[in-house]
């Protein structure tokens, strides 16, 4: 999980420091989701593609000391059958996991670069779980680029529908109302202690553009949700 740098500029967006906090207590019980920091430390805003390419090179990095400190152990301390000679170089893989509706996005005037749309499908790849109201099908078969590398595209159907959005969550905080078995116990408690959605939390960013829209086109109306 990498969350966006605060000069992303979407309405109601709180600090990257609380939305780091709240994402790594929500995933304290998980042993395979992590949360990564780095894209939300970065002073601006950055696309989606670089942030895949950090990543992936990180992947990479990793993978080329484990394979240096192999290569220095001396052989009785290697596992039975870990010669390198049998070790066969595995390039990571890395997939921007998604909800359906982003591929909708695509179609967006200014929001993405069709480019980095290119870039995105083609050397990495997507997985997008659906969402309610949104076709990935359709949208694919919109898109001649999107058709064109389909085979790179992963439609994962949920077998039980969660309507569950975070902005009904931001809604309800704001009301008073209860989240209670909507987002863990530990996040709950961390939002009331730091009173962090309000009414005026909301409507911070509100009017401004997203950041992709203003460095792209800026007279394109506010795009707040």
């Amino acid at each position: 999980m990498s969350p966006v740098s605060d000069d992303y500029r979407k309405k109601g967006l709180v600090s990257a420091k609380h939305r780091i906090a709240m994402a790594k207590l929500a995933l304290e019980t998980s042993d395979w989701i992590r949360v990564d920091s780095w894209e939300s430390e970065q002073e601006t805003w950055t696309e989606t593609v670089k942030v895949l390419r950090h990543h992936y090179n990180e992947s990479l990095r990793s993978l080329q000391s484990r394979q240096e400190f192999m290569a220095n152990k001396r052989p009785t301390q290697r596992p039975p059958g870990d010669s390198l000679s049998s070790q066969h170089t595995v390039l990571p893989e890395l997939k921007l996991l998604c909800g359906a509706d982003i591929l909708q996005t695509f179609k967006t005037p200014n929001l993405w670069k069709e480019e980095d749309i290119k870039e995105i499908v083609e050397k990495f790849g997507l997985v997008c779980v659906s969402r309610a109201g949104s076709d990935p099908v359709q949208y694919i078969n919109e898109s001649d680029l999107l058709t064109k590398f389909q085979h790179n595209i992963f439609l994962v159907k949920e077998w039980i529908q969660n309507e569950i959005s975070a902005t009904q969550i931001r809604r309800a905080l704001c009301r008073g109302l209860s989240v209670k078995y909507l987002v863990p116990d530990s996040v709950i408690s961390y939002i009331t202690h730091h009173n962090i959605y309000t009414e005026e939390s909301e409507r911070r960013n509100e009017g401004d553009l997203l950041q992709p829209l203003k460095l792209r086109n800026p007279t394109v109306n506010p795009l707040n949700d």
